[in-house]
């Protein structure tokens, strides 16, 4: 029984060690997320930057396999070329020993009048803890709170290590005979370092748990060298399996470098190893050697460093390997639309919301862009039908929608990862943008309907109607230009335009209104045809209230008092006196009445609003 509670307690101290470096990781990614991505977007060809770049990122993060889930999402998103990631990949492997390194602090022994004993880890974790509470509640601003959290996830992973450095000092007997069974069989050791960080998806973990043996009850080098190889086998694979979920071929293709440069990295080793042990080069006192934890984290760190060193002028083998391992699929025209619009949502940037939400921004820009260009073919519809157009047009629609529900679901996904307020000012922003993108797209094809309705009853317009109905879609055009302008430029001077001119609209549209009923009553248009038409005037008018929508959402962003206060914004505008605002009113006015060859009272009440 009382075994049972050593395994709990060692248990308990491997589960507060993979908790502490969690969220030690996710502090140091909301800190260095912008950092990461700036880094990174600099990669060139030259793999020796991307090796260097992908140490860094990891030594950031402490987390190998989160750079490369990373960078697989960044292929993925277009930033980086598949050929540009395999020097991140290989620089990740090496980043990822500096946990390790972190970690030998356990072992260090001085006394008590020494600065160093602050670093002893039964010192350092309370400490690390302490800072990183009183960050957390006490303090407002969230980049120090990122810094507590980084603390008490550095805090919670020694106290981790401390209890299992505990657990094992009195497990004592049975773990050297379980580390010795690695000494006589070297595939075992390999086998068991790939299996538990298979089921731990931690290779840093799993040598933190050997650096913990290594402290209470010492590990053999020809013990432990197997098991780091497996170790890193076992990263590599866990890594491939979490990036190959709906990715594409370039992500697989990078995920599949990691795997055959980890194979070559191990056979490199074990040859070397071995010519070296016969030779003589690898004597019986290194051989059989006791290390401590920093002899796990050297021994570790070489491991790592140097397979990346001499095999980093091999990338380009690798790229061509997985290039023919992994061929591209052939796509239909349809689902290249798609898989080019959509290419920027990667579920791999998700733990990054700061990437993500570009990315988002990048593909709701595409949606303005396809949402107008159905504008466009919808309109010209009314003047000049064409079959083939109008079968473009639904297939639009449909990517659209398909564009709209994809981009939303990605958008509240990240809900879970979004720790700072200004990612969730965009995240709601952005869900605001696209739905008002999504239902220009569906006026337009309102607007077809309502033409098709026409052709169906075989009651067209009059000369007339089809000449003012021509003004009103080109000055609603105007202002959809404008405010999709305004939004992937985040053009405030621009957004503030759009309101005035959609005031304008209004007044335009009345006007269109009042004389259709006077063409009505004159006989000169049809009472079916004219149902039609009203109904085009209103959906013109509704895509020029969603551009009036998104540019309060777009002036909001910076200033906040208009948040959740729009309407009020808008009717305030619409009573004040803001010089600015009458004389961008009184300009479209005059402008868009003269176009359209309105009276000249019209006119002069411009200049009276």
């Amino acid at each position: 029984m009382d075994l049972f509670y050593k395994i709990i307690a060692l248990l308990g101290g491997l589960a507060m060690f993979l908790y502490g470096m969690r969220v030690m990781g996710e502090g140091l990614k909301s800190c260095s997320g912008s950092a990461m991505k700036a880094a990174l977007a600099k990669v060139t060809a030259r793999p020796a930057l991307g090796f260097l770049l992908g140490a860094l990122v990891t030594c950031m993060i402490q987390s190998s396999t989160a750079t490369i889930v990373l960078t697989v999402g960044l292929v993925g998103a277009g930033f980086l070329t598949f050929r540009q990631s395999i020097g991140i990949v290989l620089g990740a492997n090496v980043g990822t020993a500096i946990t390790a390194q972190i970690i030998r602090l356990m072992d260090v022994q001085v006394g008590t009048t020494s600065l160093l004993y602050l670093f002893n880890a039964e010192n350092l974790a309370p400490i690390a803890l302490i800072i990183g509470i009183v960050l957390l509640m006490f303090v407002r601003r969230s980049s120090l709170k990122n810094v507590g959290t980084i603390a008490i996830g550095f805090g919670v992973l020694f106290m981790g290590l401390i209890f299992m450095s505990d657990a094992v000092s009195t497990l004592g007997s049975g773990l050297s005979s379980l580390l010795t069974a690695f000494e006589g069989n070297y595939l075992l050791g390999f086998l068991a370092g790939a299996l538990v960080t298979g089921v731990i998806q931690s290779s840093s973990a799993v040598v933190g748990i050997l650096q913990s043996f290594a402290s209470s009850v010492g590990v053999r080098f020809c013990g432990v060298f197997a098991v780091i190889i497996g170790v890193n086998i076992g990263d590599c694979l866990t890594t491939y399996l979490v990036c190959r979920i709906g990715a594409k071929p370039d992500q697989i293709r990078t995920v599949t470098v990691h795997v055959l440069y980890n194979i070559c990295a191990a056979l490199l080793i074990a040859a070397v190893m071995a010519v070296c042990r016969r030779a003589g080069l690898l004597g019986d006192g290194l051989w059989y050697s006791t290390l401590d934890s920093g002899g796990v984290a050297n021994l570790h760190g070489l491991f790592r460093l140097v397979p990346a060193v001499l095999l980093l002028p091999l990338s380009g083998v690798f790229a061509r390997l997985a290039e023919k391992l992994i061929p591209d699929k052939p796509l239909d025209s349809e689902e290249q639309d798609i898989a080019d619009n959509l290419r920027e949502l990667d579920s791999h940037l998700v733990t990054n919301p700061g990437l993500a939400l570009d990315q988002s921004a990048h593909l709701i820009g595409h949606m303005a862009d396809v949402a107008l260009s159905n504008y466009d073919a919808a309109t010209a519809q009314i003047f000049d039908a064409d079959e083939k157009l109008t079968a473009r047009i639904a297939q639009r629609e449909e990517l659209l929608d398909r564009m709209a529900d994809a981009t939303n679901q990605y958008i509240v996904s990240l809900s879970p990862y979004i720790t700072l307020p200004s990612h969730t000012r965009t995240q709601n922003f952005q869900i605001k943008a696209l739905t008002c993108f999504e239902r220009i797209g569906d006026l337009a094809q309102n607007i077809l309907h309502d033409n098709a309705r026409l052709a169906e009853n075989g009651t067209p317009l009059s000369p007339e109607a089809q000449i003012d109905l021509q003004g009103t879609v080109t000055v609603v055009r105007d202002i959809l230009t404008l405010t999709v302008a305004a939004f992937k430029d985040d053009d405030l001077p621009r957004a503030r335009a759009v309101e005035p001119l959609e005031e304008v609209i209004d007044d335009i549209i009345e006007v269109m209104k009042a004389r259709h009923v006077e063409r009505l009553t004159a006989g000169v248009c049809n009472v079916l045809s004219g149902i039609q038409y009203e109904n085009m005037l209103q959906n013109l008018e509704r895509v020029s209230d969603q551009c009036s929508d998104l540019a309060v959402y777009i002036l909001s962003r910076a200033d906040s008092t208009i948040v959740g206060q729009e309407h009020r914004y808008l009717h305030e505008l619409h009573h004040s006196d803001n010089a600015a605002y009458r004389k961008m009113f009184r300009e479209n006015y005059r402008k868009y009445f003269h176009q359209l060859h309105l009276d000249a009272a019209n006119g002069k009440a411009g200049d009276e609003k």
